[in-house]
């Protein structure tokens, strides 16, 4: 298997109609199959560190079992930590199509839900057009919901609970284009795993190398179920240390609200006006006033996205597609 990660657009017009037919991860005239991943730090691999430096990530471990001769795949990471969902569809779609990917893996979306500016409508078109493009060219995409950030970082209720409501229009727009757009959906929030603390590494918002291996056999369940060539499944067996709760708790202690504040800084004013919010309408009994808001709201982000309906499905009706 062929690993390459890059920061930025391979500088290389994409291309234009879709490939030449052939069984998704079958060689294209002699040409190695392409994985190509998109995303943000946690398809970059932050949490899985290797020996020599630097981070391997689920998208390494599945690429390794993709494909009826898995060591032909080749692996293109694209994913750049703190990427939004605008700069997956504005920079690394064009250079994930150059590719002429077989596969092409899609998450991101958490760090849209850190930034003051958040408006779900945007990152709603931004998933389309890139789902859509992977997609129209023939390219089976990956997707997955995510866990809410609040809840991994274990913020007081006032403050997850306006962050559990983004990611979860988020995750409402990322099952309404799978089940648009086709391809293979891993509902990641859902899955067991998600609680288990050692499946998360010690800054609790990217996966352990436990958590990577646990994601990459997801995947590789799912193109398995959808009758997609693929090898045998990712090991279980750890390379590195788990975190430990000392390493864990040292970590916040000296490095994880500086963390926290760098990644926010432009979100914590709006942070704690919408936990003032919260909090008067916890009081009140009204919480679920903001519950409908977010919906109608990421059905309206969804009624505006251009060609088919994609509507709004519910959390268990779009497992898997394609």
């Amino acid at each position: 298997m062929t690993v390459r990660s890059t920061t930025g657009p391979i500088p290389t017009q994409p291309p234009t109609g879709r490939p030449p037919a052939a069984q998704p991860g079958a060689a294209l005239g002699g040409e190695p199959v392409r994985f190509v991943a998109l995303g943000d730090s946690l398809t970059e691999g932050l949490g899985d560190p290797l020996p020599g430096g630097g981070w391997r990530g689920w998208a390494v471990l599945l690429a390794a079992a993709l494909g009826e001769r898995p060591e032909s795949v080749e692996l293109v990471n694209l994913a750049v930590s703190g990427a939004l969902a605008a700069d997956v569809a504005e920079r690394q779609l064009p250079a994930a199509r150059a590719h002429r990917p077989r596969f092409a893996s899609l998450v991101v979306g958490a760090n849209d839900t850190l930034r003051a500016a958040f408006a779900i409508e945007r990152v709603a078109a931004a998933l389309d057009r890139a789902y859509g493009a992977l997609s129209g060219d023939g390219t089976v995409v990956l997707t997955a919901c995510l866990p809410d950030p609040g809840r991994m970082l274990g913020l007081p209720a006032p403050l997850a609970r306006p962050l559990a409501r983004r990611m979860r229009a988020v995750n409402a727009v990322t099952h309404a284009l799978a089940a648009r757009h086709g391809g293979v959906h891993l509902h990641l929030a859902e899955h067991p795993w998600v609680t288990d603390r050692a499946s998360w590494s010690v800054d609790r918002l990217h996966p352990s190398e436990r958590g990577h291996r646990l994601l990459a056999r997801g995947f590789h369940a799912q193109l398995a179920a959808a009758g997609l060539p693929v090898g045998p499944p990712p090991a279980l067996t750890l390379d590195g240390r788990p975190p430990t709760r000392t390493g864990s708790a040292l970590w916040m202690a000296t490095k994880g609200t500086r963390w926290v504040v760098a990644r926010c800084t432009d979100l914590l004013p709006g942070l704690l006006a919408l936990a003032a919010r919260e909090y008067r309408h916890s009081l009140a009994g009204t919480g679920r006033l903001l519950d409908a808001a977010a919906d109608r709201t990421t059905r309206a982000a969804l009624a505006a996205l251009p060609g088919p309906k994609a509507a709004a499905c519910a959390p268990g009706a779009a497992t898997m597609t394609g």
